[in-house]
């Protein structure tokens, strides 16, 4: 990866830009890339800080892993300082609970939005919340050594930061629970097999792969990749004969567009 001025470089996350590629990284790998609400505000805020040139942004990491999960320092009873702890979530009303799950869940929404295509690398462990942040991008290249696990059931909860809509879409129902309830390891071959990665290199080869898909991705003009990404998007909600309809929509909207021709 070139160097380049981060735009944002704080709690864990850097944001740095190349023209029409953007890369966010996670930078703690001390501590295996733990997520905490800090972490998920500054991804959020990378999210927000995107200029409108960017067509593709690359989410990857430093070091061993990908994403441990969650910081264990939120499963202790003091919590993290200046962060609310779990018996505090748990303690407080319907409203204020929700609003706060809402708010860490906008750090692995914006991925998926309709202007970008976001990739993401990942390499070793990538548990958790850090499996859930690789399944908001729209496409994860892995490292032959990556671990996907999610371990929330096991631990009495439940995959809340995006993760379930994306995994069953991917999956399918019946496997995305058994690797949801049992919290077994997923490597990089079942990775590739279910459709849960596009492609698996060495870890070695990781980056340059990253790197030639994200240019190769920027081959076809943005508008067409925009209304592409809805339709695909869009599909597995749509009936057959609505998936057809909104093919003929965007198809009259491409060709005005090419032509000239207002609509």
């Amino acid at each position: 990866m070139a160097s380049l001025d981060p735009v944002l470089d704080k709690d864990g996350v850097r944001l740095t830009v190349d023209e029409a590629i953007a890369t966010v990284t996670l930078t703690n790998p001390a501590k295996r890339n733990a997520q905490s609400p800090a972490l998920w505000r500054a991804l959020t805020e990378a999210g927000r800080a995107l200029p409108g040139s960017v067509r593709v942004v690359v989410l990857r990491a430093e070091g061993q892993s990908f994403s441990a999960g969650l910081d264990r320092q939120m499963f202790t009873p003091e919590g993290i300082e200046g962060e609310p702890t779990f018996i505090d979530l748990a303690r407080s009303g319907d409203e204020e609970l929700d609003a706060t799950i809402a708010g860490y869940q906008e750090a692995f929404t914006w991925w998926r939005q309709s202007d970008i295509v976001s990739v993401a690398a990942v390499q070793g462990h990538a548990i958790g919340a850090g499996f859930q942040l690789a399944l908001a991008c729209d496409l994860r290249v892995v490292a032959d050594d990556v671990q996907f696990a999610m371990r929330e059931t096991s631990l009495g909860l439940v995959p809340d930061l995006t993760g379930t809509h994306p995994l069953v879409g991917l999956v399918g129902y019946a496997r995305a629970l058994e690797i949801c309830v049992t919290g077994r390891f997923v490597g990089a071959e079942e990775a590739v097999t279910t459709g849960l990665a596009n492609i698996a290199v060495s870890r070695d080869q990781l980056d340059e792969t990253v790197g030639d898909l994200a240019t190769a991705l920027l081959a076809a003009p943005r508008d067409a990749v925009i209304e592409t990404k809805a339709l695909l998007r869009g599909a597995q909600e749509r009936t057959y004969d609505d998936q057809r309809a909104a093919e003929r929509a965007a198809q009259a909207r491409r060709l005005r567009d090419l032509a000239g021709v207002g609509e």
